[in-house]
Formats: structure tokens, sequence, C-alpha cells
């Protein structure tokens, strides 16, 4: 069995303040986009010691297997469900890591309902997102997979109004990696004066001003890379164009009468959608 798991993009992101227990709280919209992954799971035959087998193609996945989202879901499952089979998983990568596009995330979130859906678990949408959470803030999101406001640690969501499917969207991302830990360090959480919720209900063509991401403004004074891929994008015709998440990804959104070229190096990753 074979779902394709998506990326998503941030429309916006501020951190508005620390919790007590380490995280930040935010306000963001989720948006879905079309560059996916693979992922595939086939049912083995006995029990190994992990239960799982997991291989991967596409992009060369960095970090241990056991630290890989898919990997974790299995467990986390198997945990509450030990019917659970060893299972054959594998991954084949096309979103770029390290970029804000919540490749990794959407892969786990995908692999659970994956197994929900294979094996018969009758998991409810609620009960899925909860197991979601648990392997990170992002993961929620990709169980819904439709446009949302998003708040708390980016789990408590709100299915908004937007559709910007008569737009062409294009994703830049250097060579760069962004730590997220630094990224969220280099902040200064602060309440908006215009939420993102009501700026995202406004034409595509004023967002230039008023939709921002807090995460910019440092990742762009360390690796300069950012501000000129915006520019750019804007010098292309983009009627809006922001880094996605802390990075380093940045996306341009178009009018679908304009064909923008470009001349970013042949390492950077771009895709137009």
């Amino acid at each position: 069995m074979i779902l394709f798991p998506n990326c998503k993009i941030n429309l916006g992101l501020n951190i508005l303040r620390k919790r007590e227990d380490g995280y930040h709280d935010l306000e963001t919209v989720f948006y879905p986009l079309s560059l996916k992954d693979a992922v595939e799971v086939i049912k083995t035959n006995g029990e190994t010691e992990t239960s799982v087998h997991f291989t991967s193609s596409g992009l060369e996945i960095a970090g241990e297997e056991k630290d890989n989202l898919c990997v974790k879901a299995y467990h986390l499952l198997k945990k509450d469900f030990p019917q659970l089979p060893s299972i054959e998983l594998h991954l084949h990568k096309n979103i770029p890591m390290g970029a804000g596009l919540g490749g990794g995330s959407a892969d786990g979130a995908f692999v659970l309902m994956l197994l929900n859906e294979k094996f018969k678990l009758s998991l409810s949408k609620t009960q899925l997102i909860d197991y979601a959470l648990q392997l990170g803030s992002d993961c929620p999101f990709f169980i819904l997979n439709k446009p949302c406001f998003a708040q708390g640690r980016g789990e408590l969501m709100h299915p908004q109004d937007i559709n910007l499917a008569g737009y062409r969207f294009v994703i830049v991302k250097p060579g760069i990696h962004v730590s997220t830990g630094w990224a969220f360090a280099s902040i200064t959480p602060k309440i908006p004066v215009k939420s993102i919720k009501e700026i995202i209900q406004q034409p595509v063509g004023t967002w230039k001003e008023e939709l921002m991401n807090d995460f910019e403004a440092p990742v762009a004074a360390k690796y300069p890379e950012i501000s000129h891929i915006k520019n750019q994008l804007y010098k292309n015709g983009a009627l809006y164009a922001s880094m996605t998440g802390s990075g380093s990804s940045v996306i341009g959104i178009f009018s679908p009468s304009v064909s923008p070229v470009f001349s970013f190096p042949d390492s950077w990753f771009v895709q137009v959608l």
C-alpha cells in the first residue's frame, strides 16, 4: 500500500510568546502544496527485533533510522496495537529536508494514516491527530491536510476558506541549513498588530506589506541568500514572497499568466508548482 505525503508552506508565521513548558505559542496559516514524497508499507512474515525494516530512496536522509518519523510512527502505534505485524517500510524522499516544508512531518503523519487504513485500526481523525502531535508540532496538520489557521504549538487548527489553486507557486531552497533551535532563540516574541487570520482574507496582492514570517529577519541577517531569493522572486513578478517555516526555503506566489525565469545555482532546489 502506497501513500504520497505532500509538503506544506506557512503563509505568515508569528511567534507570540514563550510558554512555561519551553515551547512557543504561534499563529500561522498552513497551506498544502503538491510537492510529494511516497511511503509504502508491505506486511512481512514473522517478527523481527524491531518489527519494521526501513529503506529509503531519492534524496539522502540525514540522521539515524530510529529518529526517522516514519519509524517512530510505527512504534508509536505498535505500543497501543501490539497486533500490528512486522512490516517493510519504504520512503522515497522528494521533499527537501531542513526546508520549512514539513516533509518529515508529512511522512510521519501519512504513515500513521497508512497503518490505520491498511491494518484496520479504526482510529478516528481526532485520535490520529493526537498520535501525530506526539511525533511533532507540525504533524497534526497533515492529518487534516487542508488550509488551516493554526495556534498553540501549531496543533490547534481551524480550517480556512483559502483557495490559491489559480496561482503558480515557486519554491527555492538554497544550499544552507537553518537550525530551528537557533531560529527560535533569535526571536523576541510579540503580539502582532494584525492577526494573520485577518490578513489572509485580503487579496494576495496586499500580503507583501503585512503578511510576515518572524523567522525571516534573523535568518536573512545570517544568510543573505534568503533576501537575494526573495528579491529575485519579486523582480520576476511575484505577488507575494516569503520564507516558509524557520527556513531555508523561500516561496513565491505568481499569477498563472506569469512565467518567471531564474538563474539560481544548479545546486539549489527550485520547484515550480
